[in-house]
């Protein structure tokens, strides 16, 4: 399948997944290559979606297809898998045919992971305390990564809009992460910067101007 790589324009653009599939997605690949004990992931996303289990963010490396991963149910709950283990989040916002705000946050030395979600903060649950994320990363937005770097199917698949993910090698604090939610990202992402982002894209659409939030 022919491939297009994609630098340094992102910045006010957004991904959409138009259709239900097992060949739409875009894999990220970060220069950075280290041992991550604290991780935070940022996304946006747009759906009318309401029933579906959506992947709103899938890293996996070669040892965890669910190295860090932000799935949301319906009704508000989501999960986060850290190292193939999973922890629910339950009764945060679920907005149909807006922007949805999603930040996750992970902090090995105490295993505290936490979500906010338009603004409003989860409880923080502990998950793989002592634990660390390493290898080389396979970031995949669109699809659920049931292996490595691949394993997609088309009833896990993310059907909507993405766009401003960013992820960072350490915690942010509350303060950051509201102004992310209000739309600011004073410090981009160390790891993963959407405004300059280096992708592969495979079956997807990407467009300017995105809707408020």
């Amino acid at each position: 399948m022919a491939q297009n790589t994609i630098m340094n324009y992102m910045s006010g653009k957004e991904i959409i997944f138009p259709v239900e599939s097992n060949t739409a997605y875009v894999k990220i690949t970060p220069d950075m290559n280290k041992i991550f004990f604290a991780v935070t992931v940022c996304v946006r996303f747009f759906t009318d979606y309401q029933t579906k289990d959506l992947t709103i963010f899938k890293l996996a490396t070669p040892s965890h297809a669910n190295g860090f991963v932000i799935f949301r149910g319906d009704g508000g709950n989501y999960w986060v898998y850290i190292g193939d283990q999973g922890i629910y989040f339950w009764g945060l916002p679920d907005k149909m045919n807006e922007w949805n705000s999603v930040c996750g946050t992970w902090d090995a030395s105490t295993g505290l992971t936490q979500l906010w979600v338009n603004g409003k903060p989860s409880a923080r649950k502990a998950l793989q305390a002592g634990g660390s994320i390493s290898g080389t990363l396979s970031i995949i937005l669109g699809q659920d990564q049931d292996a490595y770097a691949g394993g997609f199917d088309v009833n896990d698949s993310f059907y909507g809009h993405e766009t401003d993910v960013h992820m960072w090698d350490r915690v942010l604090s509350p303060c950051e992460i509201q102004s992310y939610m209000k739309g600011e990202v004073l410090s981009p992402g160390n790891v993963v910067n959407w405004n300059a982002l280096k992708d592969t894209r495979h079956e997807i659409e990407i467009m300017g101007c995105k809707g408020a939030k």
